[in-house]
């Protein structure tokens, strides 16, 4: 293991902000947060697209990240604290071991939910549940593909845990990291590739990346993606006035059949957070918006179909016809190409 000064850590400022915002930190660089759906699920208000499409209890859903502040990509659309972010190409001997992250998180997940015990809103049967998750989302801040012990972090979730699902979502600017998890079996449940444009100009508008190659960088990703043997989603995430003109469907086409996903979900920019000082509230489309671009994209991919959405989420869910992938999951179910 490597020396403390030599591993990547957020400074004090850091901490103090993010624990502001109800952030769990475990060691230097990890955090798990509590999301909104979470809090909701616990008080009987509802649950996330996420439970309705795919049928995983929002509950018990560990949102998680091994690089809370650590990305390669700027997005002016990102509701998380990118202002304090920092890239950096980051080594084995520079981060805290997998399986310590997992352990931290999860007891760090726990202490957050505690607080909740005394709260009268709270159904305290599903409270208890929800200490135990089944359900882990790396994806909560920060690119995770940077962390590179990735491959170990997803293995272990999986040796101890045996949850219904760990989902992956990146932003593709790390194509050696999916290759690494696709060359070690530690591919997660579902992998997600996000696309913020249809071509290079825009995403250097939107993504704001570091990388000087980072369209190639996606294009490779997305390449990578129609070779994993798992699930593969593209989410598309709109912004009015922004990359949801109708001139850019055939462009977002074009890449999604590039990835060939079992799924697409279209979502929308939502006014939140951090992003509130960058864009509008008039950048954030309506799910009405949302649902017509979805059925406008479908026109240019003929392979998929409408599949689902989730009003309060402003999410539209569109399946590949040709692949015989189940919306719904069993528990961390092995699905081959």
């Amino acid at each position: 293991m490597a020396k403390t000064s030599e591993i990547i850590s957020l400074t004090q400022r850091q901490i103090q902000e993010l624990r502001k915002k109800h952030y769990g930190i475990a060691g230097h660089h990890s955090a798990v947060q509590l999301c909104h759906w979470t809090k909701k699920a616990i008080k009987g208000e509802g649950v996330c697209y996420k439970q309705i499409f795919y049928g995983i209890p929002t509950h018990r859903c560990a949102e998680i990240t091994p690089v809370v502040l650590w990305c390669n990509n700027n997005c002016i659309y990102c509701w998380r604290p990118m202002e304090f972010m920092r890239y950096y190409d980051i080594r084995e001997d520079q981060v805290d071991p997998p399986e310590f992250i997992v352990e931290e998180l999860i007891r760090q997940r726990k202490q957050l939910l505690s607080g909740y015990r005394a709260s009268p809103k709270v159904n305290q049967k599903i409270l208890e549940e929800s200490m135990e998750p089944v359900h882990f989302a790396i994806s909560l801040s920060g690119e995770p593909t940077m962390y590179p012990l990735l491959d170990k972090m997803i293995k272990y979730i999986r040796e101890k845990y045996n949850p219904i699902s760990i989902f992956l979502v990146t932003n593709g600017q790390v194509p050696e990291m999916l290759e690494k998890l696709r060359d070690e079996h530690a591919l997660p449940t579902q992998l997600y590739i996000s696309i913020t444009a249809p071509d290079p100009i825009l995403y250097k508008k939107i993504s704001r990346p570091v990388h000087k190659d980072a369209w190639d960088r996606l294009l490779r990703s997305l390449k990578i993606m129609s070779t994993v043997p798992c699930r593969r989603v593209i989410r598309l995430t709109v912004i009015k006035d922004y990359n949801m003109a109708d001139e850019h469907l055939k462009g977002y086409s074009e890449l999604i059949k590039m990835a060939n996903p079992d799924f697409v979900e279209v979502k929308a920019y939502m006014y939140l957070g951090m992003s509130t000082q960058r864009l509008k509230y008039e950048n954030m489309p309506t799910h009405e918006e949302v649902k017509e671009y979805a059925l406008k994209l479908l026109e240019y991919l003929p392979e998929f179909e409408y599949a689902s959405e989730h009003p309060p989420s402003r999410i539209v869910l569109l399946r590949n016809k040709n692949h015989r992938v189940p919306l719904l999951l069993g528990r961390d179910s092995d699905y081959n190409l």
